[in-house]
């Protein structure tokens, strides 16, 4: 029966060292999850029906890497509050040790890398074992457990942990991921931050996918760890090189390893100990003591003992580990030996290899695997199983119920938009941001805002004065102080909402991920809002990807948008990000032109954000809202005329579902054009001018082409499927058109966004919109440089028309 949670220990209290006994109990279990991980690699590749041929490796050698860095960490060192980022390569030992956990099944462990089996890389989402955070994109879940650890600082500042303790965020890294840049980008945010109860162990097998690594890097990682604050323990040796350095002639064994490159080092590995042998004794022979140590052992004696690198060994693993008596980050250097144990070991090709039939057999021989029994938990360990079921039920990790957590959801309430009679949607969005923050309900004390240096610029200013900037300690605004008159109050405390980034896109993708599972990771629930630069989305696409992929849930608003920046020029002005935003699953993206859409749309986003239900498909727009996602405001500086009007309920749900009759067609339209955000203006004046030659002209308002393209994909599946009767809510917009209509779209971004439209019911499309890189102007001389001014509407509209001659064309 497993212990209570309160025998886990407290945070910072060194845990009672190993006994021998334990020691044994962790060197067997070690065994045996490296032949689970072998096991489930060599099944997915050679044995498993349909993989003949498809030989994709499994990245053997990099996970047996791991196995004794993992087995000390969660059959010793974790406690339920630690979460793991674990390397990507290693997620066969990882499976292996939530198998013996009773947290993995055998049939996904024989499915590895098949459909709904377990996955290549560890994921949150299509795993059903125990993972904290998903990894395969490398270098980003690295990163996210520095995030991770800022989220649970600001959860426990607030008071909002419910008494639980604060964990460990602990990355496993491949050395080679340390050459993504997001890395370093996030090691400077830490330090902004005063990052704590962080670890980064470091897998450094000097080996990467297409070689070994250079010479000499550890010393370069360690002045960067120390630079940003961060304790450095290296790994080097394990017992047995400890041992026998304290042997006489030990001192030069020393010597000989610390100067031994590492191509060579990974080449003698492959080789073994004759090799060994040889290598050794041609560089120190002849020198007594030394000769002496060498001589003493067999082939397989000097082997072991030239490859008992610190990262293989469990002994000196856990005494370090269980060495670190603080909260400030540390690196753990854990040298190693990628495939070790295995004979792929040292092969500077063993990234993608795979163990052949034969060797796998004599891997089960070694191990004593009966045919059939390779399963079986602890088939082939000298231990009686009733002696190590008992040791995993007592270790700390295991000890307490689920470590994924849930925080109800916050009423959401009604939002107004401001009363200005003319304003841009950026400004709109502060406005109603500014008045959340003026009232005391719980979803404003839940809001985490966070910038990349942009937070005035994208008017998350007035929210900042209101909610205060968040640090650890409290940091008065020297010019409020000193009396000198400021538009903004920057105060940080403990208590503030608002996380102040540098300019670095992928941190604030990875913070937002952070932030948004904090339900789930640490049973608060929290809504992160971030805003920056649209063009900037594309620096930070990977970790927006890695965000959404982790379901984790967040908005952003990205504003300015489009060459409605004009004076700002091409850098500035975005032109893909529609189309990011239809694709990135998870995300459902938003355009707005008015403000008074944009408080619709914003009430709807503070609950969709919070959703985690599993409802099927919504029959009006075949969207499944009820699962929830993230959400993608684009926003203009553009101040537009608002309109005066109050919506009906079917109105909002046109809004929310991507689009509404902003002018309703006739029944025998020629035309109807339909526009996505600043642009509308622009299809107003156009609409005025071509109603006077072209019969029944519609407007249609846009605020979301990624939701109506992703219900009427969804339609289409349904129908597919035997629902007949299903119709999205774009078919319902456009079915009423006759056929003759010809539809022109307009948008500031890619005029793919709004093409497709022409395919949902037959109809002819003239797709406005901007295909190549803005430049600096007026917004007049842009507009009609790209093609999206009246004139080039009412041209496209009388293009896609038949009847004579537009009169207004000439004249615009």
């Amino acid at each position: 029966m497993a212990s209570p949670r309160s025998a886990a220990p407290a945070p910072g209290t060194p845990l009672a060292p190993p006994s021998a006994a334990d020691l044994a109990v962790l060197a067997e279990l070690e065994k045996k999850v490296l032949w689970l991980a072998s096991w489930m690699i060599h099944n997915a590749n050679h044995l498993r029906p349909g993989t003949d041929g498809l030989k994709v490796g499994g990245h053997q050698a990099s996970s047996a890497s791991l196995a004794a860095i993992m087995c000390a960490l969660y059959f010793h060192v974790l406690r339920p509050e630690d979460r793991v980022a674990v390397k990507p390569h290693a997620s066969p030992i990882f499976h292996a040790i939530q198998y013996l956990f009773g947290r993995q099944s055998r049939e996904r462990l024989e499915n590895f890398r098949g459909f709904k089996g377990a996955q290549s890389y560890p994921s949150r989402t299509k795993d059903a074992d125990d993972v904290d955070f998903s990894t395969g994109s490398v270098g980003l879940g690295v990163a996210q457990t520095l995030f991770a650890s800022l989220a649970q600082d600001y959860v426990h500042a607030h008071g909002l942990a419910g008494g639980r303790p604060k964990g460990r965020m602990i990355a496993l890294v491949g050395d080679a991921e340390l050459d993504e840049g997001n890395v370093f980008e996030a090691l400077l945010e830490g330090w902004k931050h005063e990052v704590r109860n962080t670890w980064w162990i470091i897998d450094y097998n000097r080996q990467s996918l297409d070689g070994v690594v250079r010479e000499g890097l550890y010393e370069r990682f360690t002045g960067i760890f120390e630079a940003m604050g961060w304790q450095v323990v290296v790994l080097k040796y394990g017992t047995l090189q400890q041992a026998a350095f304290a042997e006489p002639g030990g001192e030069a064994l020393k010597r000989w390893i610390d100067t031994c490159p590492n191509a060579e080092y990974s080449a003698l590995t492959f080789q073994g100990g004759a090799a060994w042998r040889k290598r050794l004794m041609d560089d120190l022979g002849d020198q007594g003591e030394v000769s002496a140590l060498i001589a003493r052992r067999s082939d397989a004696e000097l082997s072991a003992l030239m490859t008992n690198l610190g990262g293989h060994d469990i002994a000196s693993l856990i005494a370090a580990f269980d060495a670190i008596d603080h909260d400030r980050p540390v690196a753990f250097l854990c040298y190693t030996v990628k495939g070790f144990g295995l004979p792929l070991a040292g092969h500077k090709d063993n990234h993608a290899g795979l163990m052949t039939p034969t060797q796998m057999e004599a891997l089960r021989a070694s191990m004593n695997v009966g045919s059939g029994r390779e399963w079986e938990p602890f088939e082939g360990l000298k231990r009686p199983e009733s002696e190590l079921r008992a040791f995993l039920d007592r270790v700390p990790f295991a000890q307490g119920g689920p470590r994924r957590y849930a925080d109800p959801a916050l009423k959401v309430p009604a939002l107004a938009p401001p009363p200005n009679p003319s304003i841009s949607t950026q400004a709109g969005f502060g406005l109603i941001l500014q008045d959340l923050a003026k009232g005391e309900s719980p979803l404003a004390d839940r809001i985490v805002t966070t910038s990349p240096d942009v937070t005035v610029s994208t008017n998350l200013g007035p929210w900042v004065n209101r909610r205060g900037l968040f640090a650890h300690e409290a940091l008065a605004d020297v010019f409020r102080r000193e009396r000198i008159p400021s538009t903004f109050a920057w105060e940080f405390s403990p208590k503030g909402q608002h996380m102040e980034l540098g300019i670095a896109e992928m941190n604030l993708f990875l913070t937002l991920s952070a932030f948004g599972l904090s339900h789930s990771l640490f049973g608060a629930r929290l809504v992160p809002v971030g805003t920056l630069y649209d063009p900037f989305i594309c620096r930070g696409l990977d970790a927006l990807n890695y965000a959404c992929y982790q379901d984790a849930r967040f908005i952003i608003v990205a504003t300015p948008s489009g060459i409605t920046l004009a004076p700002e020029g091409g850098a500035h002005q975005s032109i893909a990000t529609p189309l990011i935003g239809m694709a990135q699953d998870g995300l459902a993206a938003f355009e707005p032109a008015f403000v008074d859409e944009l408080a619709v749309l914003m009430e709807f986003a503070f609950d969709y954000v919070q959703r985690d239900g599993e409802g099927a498909a919504d029959e009006r727009n075949w969207l499944r809202d009820e699962t929830g996602g993230s959400v993608y405001f684009r926003l203009s500086t553009r101040p537009l005329e608002q309109p005066k009007r109050v919506f009906t309920d079917a109105q909002k749900r046109a809004i929310v579902d991507g689009a509404y009759w902003l002018r309703e067609p006739g029944p025998n339209c020629d035309v109807v054009m339909a526009v996505q955000g600043a642009v509308t203006p622009e299809a107003i004046d156009a609409l005025a001018l071509i109603a006077e030659d072209r019969r029944d002209v519609g407007l249609l308002a846009v605020t979301s082409a990624d939701r109506l393209n992703a219900g009427w994909t969804a339609a289409a599946r349904a129908r597919e499927r035997g629902f007949a009767g299903a119709q999205s809510h774009v078919e319902r917009l456009l079915s009423p058109l006759p056929r003759h209509c010809g539809l022109v779209t307009v948008i500031d971004g890619h005029p793919a966004t709004l093409g497709w439209l022409g395919a949902v019911a037959g109809h002819r499309v003239r797709a406005l919109g901007v295909e190549h890189f803005g430049q600096t102007g007026t917004l007049a001389d842009l507009y009609a440089h790209y093609g999206l001014d009246t004139a080039a509407i009412i041209a496209a509209a009388q293009g896609i028309s038949s009847g004579r001659p537009l009169r207004h064309l000439k004249a615009v």
